[in-house]
């Protein structure tokens, strides 16, 4: 999408703290962190929403939860906490599905 945000970030049209990238996402600090560690794993195809996945996209969320879980590893935390916001109902602000990982222990 021409004005979606991450998107923007991805093709690095805009600035971000690259903390991953791969060949289907990225990660990058959010930049009103809710928590010690917030960090926002992005898949690189642009899908608005949990709502708007389609077949085949499974592949892609699962790979944000294991991009998370690797960056937890690799950063030593302690615990976290992994959400997706769905819809405006739901919390979600931008409409590029995203993961968020929280913690408050590193």
């Amino acid at each position: 999408m021409d004005d979606c945000i991450f998107c923007k970030i991805i093709k690095k049209e805009i600035s971000g703290e690259f903390l991953h990238e791969d060949e289907h996402s990225i990660v990058i600090k959010d930049l009103y962190p809710k928590a010690k560690t917030h960090l926002l794993i992005l898949p690189k195809k642009h899908i608005p929403s949990v709502i708007e996945l389609e077949e085949g996209d499974e592949k892609i969320a699962g790979h944000m939860i294991k991009v998370a879980k690797d960056l937890a590893e690799k950063l030593g935390l302690k615990g976290y906490k992994l959400q997706i916001n769905v819809g405006k109902d739901g919390g979600q602000e931008v409409f590029h599905l995203h993961l968020h990982l929280l913690s408050t222990f590193a």
